[in-house]
Order: structure tokens, then C-alpha cells, then sequence
């Protein structure tokens, strides 16, 4: 599951209902059909490829608890654009994004708001083969990182080994592109970052245990919401109906997801037929329980979350703009939160 950039649309039809016959009776006496709402058309655009951090949307739509709100949702991949792109510029109402971009994105003015925290801890974090006996960040000296050549993995990096007294220039950092961690820690890298939600499941189905450190055990500040539903600021001006809709439909998507994971792989499989069948039920399973962790209900965010990651951002130079992190999310479209009443 790797991060994409930005992008959004917003796709929006009139709600109209089918009046002809209402309260009639045919000439053969049988009670008219009672008159269909016709459902809005909606996007809702992934970061990546389907997987389980997704289940919440393939489970609302399979369910019909999307049609119950009125809404007829497509699921779809992002573009070359990317998923923020897509969502910010309206191309489509609704995306996958992740803190991370959403915050560089806030700064440059890009009008993405996130609506909900999909998993509520940080499950990323650096994986090692076993044999490679990487078991803390001290255990980096001397060894090769395999990056995707984003900002912030250095100062990752850097954080995690000062943290466990170690010294960050004695890692050495190369760019594997688009490899996947099997590929790349079979060739000249011996770790790279991972979510284990599903690389760190794969592996244990391939029966090729890992070693984690996950980024959160290390510093509070890099607990951050990854990934995230997002929309943009017009759509929540210009259509919060819609907005309280999607949201009620898919809050009861993922919680369905965390009281059935077994019911919820299947309904994400019939969404997306190509999947490993055996990695997406032992994703789901594990991943389920992280859904809302400890929080009080499912997708909830938190004002400290973003202001700690900006500070950790701005501590490395990697933010320096302003970020107001209460403009960055919303709670208000949760069932029972604010405007989601």
C-alpha cells in the first residue's frame, strides 16, 4: 500500500422521486408499486489498488448501505493525477489520502479536508527478514534502507535511531522505486517500510517472518492518521447533505467490518474479484481490530494528532509554511459527531 499524491471532483446530481401512479391502483386492483427515490451518483477514488484498509466502502456499497442513503457509489482507481489531485480539484467528491500528504497539501492551500481516520493507530513501520536480525533501530547501523524518495523518510529514519541512541548517518539510503519489499530485500537492501496490515501478513503467508518497528513506538509525534477519507472544502460548503450521507453509509461499512471480518473479506473480494482470497481474509482479521483501536467509535480524529505531526514536520524541516491543523479534519459528519447528527 504505498502513498500517492494529491487530488478531488465533486460528481453531484438532484435527488428525484418517481411520482407517476403514487397512491393508485392498477385496473387490476393491485396497490400501485410504491414510488423509487432515484439514487445520486457518487466517487469515491482509492490511493492504490483495492485492499483491506478499503473493506468500510466495498462493504457499504455491497450491503446497500450506501442505496439506503440515497447514494449509488462507484469505487475507483486513482489516476496519473493521483487521489488528492482528484479529490481537491473536484474531479470527484470524495478519496483515499494519508496525514502525510494531507498536511503539505494544506500548506500549499489545497482544500482537502479529511472526514475520517480509517485505522486509528499507525500500523507502518520498517521490516527486515528475520535473518537479517534487525530487531531496533540501533540495529539500522551499517545496513541498507530501501526508500520510495519521499521527504520525510530521512528525518523518519533519524528520529527512530536517535531515539534508541543510535547514530542516522551510519544507515545507508538508496531509492528502490516502485519495487515491493519481496523483491527489494532479495536484491541489495535489507530493510524498507511497510504497512503490516498487509505486506507484514503476506510475509507470514509466504512463510518469510519479519521483524517490525513500527514508527509510533518511538515517538508519539509520528502516531499519525495513515490513511485517511477525505473530501474537499467546497464540497462540505455546497453539499453537506451528501457529505453526512456518504459518511453515515460508510461509518456503518467499516463497523460492520470490525464486528464481521470474516463476512467483510468476502464482501471486499466480491468487489474486487483479483485479490489473494488467503491474504485478504488474514489481513482482514488482523486488521479489523485496528479499525478504531481505542477510540470511542470508528474514524474519530483528533486535534493533537495533527498538531504533534506539523511540529515533527517543522522540528526537520520538512514543513515550513503555516498548517492550522483544526482547518486540516472534520468530526462534525460522524453519526453522532456535530453536523452528522
Amino acid at each position: 500500500m504505498k502513498r500517492r499524491s494529491y487530488g478531488v471532483l465533486a460528481a453531484l446530481c438532484a435527488i428525484t422521486l418517481a411520482v407517476a401512479g403514487c397512491g393508485q391502483e392498477k385496473s387490476n386492483g393491485t396497490p400501485a408499486a410504491s414510488p423509487k427515490k432515484e439514487l445520486k451518483d457518487i466517487k469515491v477514488v482509492l490511493d492504490w489498488t483495492p485492499n483491506t484498509n478499503h473493506t468500510g466502502l466495498y462493504v457499504a456499497k455491497e450491503k446497500g448501505f450506501y442505496a439506503q442513503q440515497g447514494l449509488n457509489v462507484s469505487i475507483i482507481q486513482p489516476g496519473e493525477a493521483g487521489a488528492d489531485s482528484m479529490v481537491a480539484s473536484g474531479q470527484v467528491p470524495f478519496g483515499i489520502s494519508y496525514q502525510e500528504g494531507l498536511t503539505y497539501a494544506r500548506t500549499e492551500g489545497v482544500p482537502l479536508v479529511s472526514l475520517a481516520a480509517i485505522i486509528q493507530h499507525n500500523t507502518s513501520g520498517f521490516a527486515a527478514p528475520v535473518p537479517k536480525n534487525i530487531k531496533s533501530p540501533k540495529d539500522f547501523v551499517g545496513k541498507t534502507y530501501g526508500g520510495f524518495g519521499g521527504p520525510s523518510e530521512t528525518a523518519i529514519l533519524q528520529t527512530l535511531m536517535e531515539a534508541d541512541h543510535a547514530d542516522p548517518s551510519k544507515v545507508k539510503v538508496i531509492n528502490i522505486g516502485s519495487a515491493d519489499y519481496f523483491t527489494a530485500v532479495k536484491r541489495d537492501v535489507d530493510f524498507t517500510w511497510i504497512y503490516y496490515g498487509w505486506t507484514g501478513i503476506e510475509a507470514q503467508l509466504r512463510g518469510e517472518p519479519l521483524d517490525m518497528i513500527y514508527l509510533k513506538d518511538f515517538s508519539p509525534k509520528l502516531d499519525y492518521y495513515t490513511p485517511l477519507l477525505v473530501t474537499n472544502e467546497k464540497m462540505i460548503q455546497n453539499d453537506p447533505a451528501t457529505v453526512k450521507a456518504f459518511m453515515a453509509a460508510t461509518a456503518e461499512g467499516y463497523d460492520y467490518a470490525i464486528a464481521h471480518p470474516d463476512e467483510a473479506a468476502d464482501l471486499l473480494l466480491k468487489g474486487a474479484p483479483d485479490l489473494d482470497a488467503k491474504l485478504v481474509k488474514a489481513s482482514q482479521e488482523w486488521i479489523s481490530k485496528q479499525y478504531q483501536a481505542d477510540a470511542s467509535q470508528w474514524g474519530i480524529q483528533k486535534l493533537e494528532v495533527y498538531q504533534g505531526y506539523a511540529d515533527w514536520m517543522k522540528e526537520h524541516k520538512i514543513l515550513d509554511k503555516p498548517f492550522d491543523p483544526a482547518k486540516a479534519f472534520t468530526n462534525d459528519f460522524l453519526p453522532g459527531q456535530g453536523k452528522g447528527k
